[in-house]
């Protein structure tokens, strides 16, 4: 929950303080946002590598979180900007990965308590998500955004005292359980202070190299992961059926990667739309409150606890009828209504150009089509990547299908100044770009669903889960 609550909670004021605060251009405000979210998306790589080769789960996790929380306390000094930001995503990186690991760890496979205890946890996900930007938000309005962002290091410093409390408890099903050893201790120290280096030293290069490489350098990391996965496929990978399996998963987390750039315009473009263009005065009688640009992002997490139970239960039900969509046209359908959001969005903003601000439902009907459109990809992705991958690919698949959040984040933050050079509106290009991309995938859901189902001989299956 606090590992979430210092995300959102940065999302929700990072822009608004890079644009307002800072005075940063436009552009590069989204540019940083877009930088930053892509990199927490792409380092639990790091933090997955670290914990199977060096560190061990619970050291890992202790790592990231006092990375975060170094990085959210940086953050409330303005010259420490980017070195913050860089614990933040190191930490992240680290932290992210591994939780989810433990928790897992917990339960054999076939325990009836396994779906219980990660609906406990996907709740705490979700309050973490639904607070931070009403907690951050308010904090930087009432006095400053350093005092939003101290909020989130404060979680992280709680996040941290409940974590090391209830180590005692977080015995794995199978295997052996020990309390942290010395020498454990002195990893997580020394992976701490090796993160804080890194930050600090790769700022200050960056800084002498000059912002736009940072960019480059990210490119060129996504291209290079793409790559050692395409070599990693080729040796690893035997048969046609693991080939189409695959590559299916991989055409997914293409039209994924689209869903992520316009979905993750909440926290950057529909920011700064809230911020300028939105009336928030909120009446009643004679009593009127201007309430933060930000709360807006709150709405997501809101629907999702109020929905998510709703889905499920229509699947179920399609399901036992033999009616339910395919996965390919259930993650169609995800852009689809993302497109639809944009065309909403595309005519608030019309009608701000006229009025000068439009109301604050306008947003809450984008934010309501967009969080459809996610619970038809997002968990249906997930579910996806875990059923189809071939068992001998199976975890680095997963690390594909988040590598295309990190490249949909990361083109989130640079799509408006992007289209904006070719004189194209950011709102209806994004609408036509999901449209088209979500009428392909539906056309291409039987082609795709033979490949998910192409049988794959257990002999083969067994070989490659004993390898």
């Amino acid at each position: 929950m606090w590992e979430r609550f210092s995300y959102y909670g940065m999302r929700a004021i990072l822009v608004l303080y890079l644009t307002f605060y800072v005075h940063y251009p436009r552009s590069a405000a989204l540019e940083i946002y877009g930088l930053y979210t892509g990199m927490v998306y792409l380092t639990p790589i790091l933090g997955g590598f670290l914990a199977d080769r060096w560190l061990g789960y619970r050291g890992t996790v202790l790592a990231g979180a006092l990375l975060m929380m170094f990085g959210h306390f940086a953050m409330a000094v303005p010259s420490l900007l980017f070195p913050a930001l860089a614990l933040l995503i190191l930490g992240n990186g680290l932290f992210k990965p591994n939780i989810s690991t433990i928790v897992g760890s917990l339960y054999l496979s076939e325990d009836p308590r396994r779906d219980a205890a990660f609906t406990i946890f996907y709740m705490g996900i979700n309050l973490g998500a639904f607070f931070s930007p009403l907690v951050c938000s308010t904090l930087a309005e009432s006095f400053s955004p350093h005092w939003g962002f101290g909020a989130a290091g404060v979680g992280m410093l709680i996040s941290l005292i409940i974590f090391s409390a209830g180590l005692s408890t977080l015995r794995p099903a199978a295997g052996s359980w020990h309390p942290l050893q010395k020498t454990e201790i002195l990893r997580m120290l020394l992976t701490t202070l090796i993160g804080i280096g890194v930050a600090f030293g790769g700022v200050a290069i960056a800084r002498l190299l000059g912002r736009s490489l940072v960019s480059e350098l990210f490119q060129w990391a996504v291209g290079s992961a793409l790559a050692a996965v395409v070599v990693y496929l080729l040796f690893r990978l035997r048969t046609p059926a693991e080939w189409k399996r695959t590559g299916a998963i991989l055409l997914l987390a293409l039209f994924s990667a689209v869903f992520w750039m316009g979905f993750e315009q909440a926290g950057g473009t529909f920011n700064l739309f809230a911020q300028e263009k939105t009336d928030r005065f909120l009446r009643i009688g004679s009593f009127q409150w201007e309430f933060p640009a930000p709360y807006f992002q709150s709405l997501n997490p809101l629907l999702i606890f109020v929905l998510a139970p709703l889905f499920s239960a229509l699947w179920v039900f399609l399901g036992a009828r033999g009616r339910e969509p395919l996965t390919p046209t259930k993650m169609g359908l995800g852009l689809l209504l993302l497109s639809a959001g944009f065309w909403v969005m595309s005519l608030a903003e019309g009608r701000a150009a006229t009025l000068g601000k439009v109301g604050p439902f306008w947003l809450a009907a984008v934010y309501l089509l967009h969080t459809l459109g996610e619970l038809c990809l997002s968990p249906v992705g997930l579910s996806m990547v875990t059923r189809v991958a071939p068992p001998v690919v199976a975890a680095m698949m997963m690390g594909v299908w988040f590598l295309s959040s990190a490249l949909g984040n990361y083109m989130a933050g640079i799509s408006e100044e992007v289209l904006s050079r070719r004189a194209l509106p950011l709102y209806p290009t994004l609408g036509i770009i999901s449209a088209i991309a979500g009428g392909l995938l539906i056309l291409l859901t039987k082609p795709l669903h033979r490949w998910m189902q192409a049988p794959i001989p257990e002999k083969i299956s067994a070989d490659s889960l004993t390898q």
